[in-house]
């Protein structure tokens, strides 16, 4: 964690007033709805988006300070950032989120699925009350993205037939857009120009797509850290690791890999034989380069800025994500 607070050094106050704003934006006159999100609210993870608004917002504006519209802006996002990880918790019939129960885990999918729409709206409903219909479209966009993303994988897991560039396109969607929207919001929210506003959207999605390419390869790890050992091979993922591989080996075991991510993905000695295969074929290294060239690009757009506590925070927070162990 000793990264994390170090990243959010420059902006500790703005975090700790957004934390207040942000507990009281979930408050309703239903007090199970109060027990429900006194609970999400405790078991925050380490509010990394949250953190890339205010980050953003210091670094662009001329003064660098936050308006009032950048907490709100911070807000709407934790808001609906919860509300898809509640319905995600339903779809994937999980049990668990960030070491603790889930919602549905504790309180059934009815209920999860009623407070995943209750945050959604709230979220909503905040900008709207506010006049802020710009910041509204920023975070409407990402998650009607978010959804097709999630479609298009699913569509694609089904025939196993997914090319490097519909690969990226389904994490940019899925992963990459909410961050893009996380930084875009901040510089929004500082009224910051159309062309700086779209400078940080895309050092955003350069992050997203860099974070997920090293989810990918903590599924080839033999760390106890993070995801364990061949998960989205079980769950007929298809990673970039092995979409290169599959891209650049023979028919024959091409087949062979096919074969075993669709028939014997349940078979532990398999999945570690398609793993070891993954290796051979330089998977991995090839995944690598891909992550620290998206990570470069996402550098090079903070070169177009002075030096900053706050760009100081903002080139730690790209090394953290391609260097973190989970």
């Amino acid at each position: 964690m000793k990264v994390v607070s170090q990243i959010k050094l420059p902006i500790e106050q703005e975090m700790e007033l957004f934390e207040k704003k942000f507990t009281n934006s979930m408050v309703s006159n239903v007090s199970l709805l109060n027990r429900i999100t006194h609970y999400v609210v405790n078991r925050k993870g380490k509010q990394m988006r949250p953190m890339f608004v205010f980050l953003i917002a210091k670094m662009v504006s001329s003064e660098s300070k936050v308006e009032e519209r950048t907490y709100r802006g911070a807000s709407v996002i934790e808001l609906i950032h919860t509300a898809t990880l509640v319905h995600d918790d339903v779809v994937d019939d999980s049990n668990r989120r960030r070491g603790f129960f889930s919602i549905n885990a504790l309180w059934k999918n009815k209920i999860a699925v009623l407070v995943g729409d209750y945050l959604l709206s709230k979220g909503l409903l905040l900008s709207i009350d506010n006049g802020d219909f710009d910041l509204l479209q920023i975070i409407s966009v990402a998650v009607r993205e978010m959804s097709e993303g999630e479609l298009l994988q699913i569509e694609k897991a089904r025939k196993l037939d997914i090319t490097e560039e519909i690969y990226y396109e389904i994490i940019r969607q899925k992963t990459a857009t909410l961050i893009a929207a996380c930084c875009a919001m901040g510089a929004k929210s500082v009224n910051a120009t159309d062309e700086v506003v779209e400078g940080m959207r895309k050092f955003g999605e350069l992050i997203g797509m860099a974070f997920q390419i090293k989810d990918d390869l903590f599924d080839y790890g033999n760390e106890k850290i993070g995801k364990p050992t061949g998960i989205d091979i079980k769950e007929q993922k298809m990673t970039l690791p092995l979409i290169y591989t599959l891209n650049h080996c023979d028919e024959k075991d091409r087949k062979w890999l096919i074969n075993s991510i669709k028939n014997h993905n349940k078979d532990h000695k398999r999945v570690k034989e398609v793993i070891a295969f993954v290796k051979n074929k330089g998977g991995l290294e090839y995944a690598v380069s891909k992550m620290k060239s998206f990570q470069k690009e996402a550098l090079q757009i903070l070169d177009n800025y002075p030096q900053s506590p706050y760009k100081d925070s903002l080139v730690l927070m790209v090394n953290y994500v391609i260097e973190r162990k989970k």
